[in-house]
């Protein structure tokens, strides 16, 4: 064979760099291989205490996080219009988590996470100052978080900055108007 080697072929470099790429993310700059391959283990172990918590595949559907003004919104959309088991997934998982955070219940996060999020402590005290709506989108759900008492504002900003640092969003971290969130 012309590109062989002992009748091996002979794979070019491009044919490899799927391969490679599918591995694992690349490293973000100023971090050393030991501290990437901690953070792909977190990632992964989010995941799976996720699937387990949330009851759908954490690789089928994309959180979002909204600070705005008067609180926040928790988004969760499925990656496939054509997934409607997920779809059911996040909605049930969604409706059940406005139900729990009205009641001061955040065991959900705190199982998902292992540890227990900033402002849960003070959303949870504060509860009957907070509301929670829960809305299906057309790709999931939302609940929309409100609130006038300033100390639950601030703990309901916490609570969701942390969901975007560890979910690796890329949302915003500032209140501000957001598009995609329903406002009735």
């Amino acid at each position: 064979m012309k590109n062989s080697v002992g009748g091996f072929p002979i794979l070019s470099l491009a044919a490899l760099v799927p391969f490679a790429a599918g591995q694992h993310s690349s490293m973000p700059p100023g971090m050393t291989h030991e501290e990437h391959l901690k953070q792909l283990s977190q990632n992964a172990e989010l995941k799976k205490r996720g699937a387990l918590v949330m009851g759908f595949d954490q690789d089928k559907a994309s959180h979002h996080f909204y600070l705005t003004e008067a609180g926040g919104v928790i988004e969760v959309s499925v990656n496939e219009d054509t997934d409607a088991e997920t779809r059911k997934q996040v909605r049930d998982h969604l409706q059940a988590i406005a139900q729990q955070f009205a009641e001061g219940v955040f065991t959900s996060p705190v199982a998902t996470h292992a540890e227990t999020p900033p402002g849960a402590p003070v959303m949870r005290e504060r509860k009957a100052r907070i509301k929670y709506r829960y809305t299906e989108t057309p790709a999931g759900a939302q609940v929309v978080i409100s609130t006038a008492d300033r100390k639950a504002l601030s703990a309901v900003h916490d609570f969701l900055k942390y969901q975007i640092r560890e979910h690796r969003t890329g949302d915003p971290i500032s209140a501000g108007p957001t598009r995609n969130v329903d406002h009735n």
